[in-house]
C-alpha cells in the first residue's frame, strides 16, 4: 500500500513571519527518511501505512505546537494499494503529457 499525505501546518497567533516555526515541521518530516517534498503550500510524504505516515504528520504539528500554543493543519491524503514511488511517479506522468 501507499500513503501520500500532502499537508500544511499554520501557527496560529504567531505573526505573518512564520517560516522559522514551519521549518521545525518540516525538520521533522525530512528527519523520517521517508520520500517528501515541500513546496510554497504543503509538505507531501510518502508511506507504506496509515500509522508510518501519520506519525510523521503527528509529529510535525507537535513541533511546531512546541513553539506556538495554536497550530492549524490542513490535510488530503491518496492511498493506493499496490503502488509505491508515486510521490515522483504521478509528477513524471504529468510532465510526459507535457512534453512536445
Amino acid at each position: 500500500m501507499s500513503v501520500l499525505v500532502a499537508f500544511s501546518v499554520t501557527p496560529i497567533g504567531a505573526g505573518e513571519d512564520v517560516g522559522e516555526l514551519v521549518a521545525e515541521a518540516v525538520r521533522v518530516v525530512r528527519a523520517s527518511g521517508l520520500p517528501n517534498r515541500t513546496d510554497a503550500m504543503f509538505t507531501t510524504v510518502e508511506g507504506e501505512s496509515w500509522d508510518e505516515v501519520m506519525g510523521v504528520v503527528k509529529g510535525a504539528v507537535a513541533a511546531v505546537e512546541a513553539r506556538c500554543g495554536r497550530v492549524s493543519l490542513v490535510l488530503k491524503a491518496d492511498v493506493r494499494a499496490g503502488q509505491s514511488g508515486r510521490l515522483d511517479a504521478k509528477v513524471a506522468t504529468v510532465e510526459r503529457h507535457l512534453a512536445p
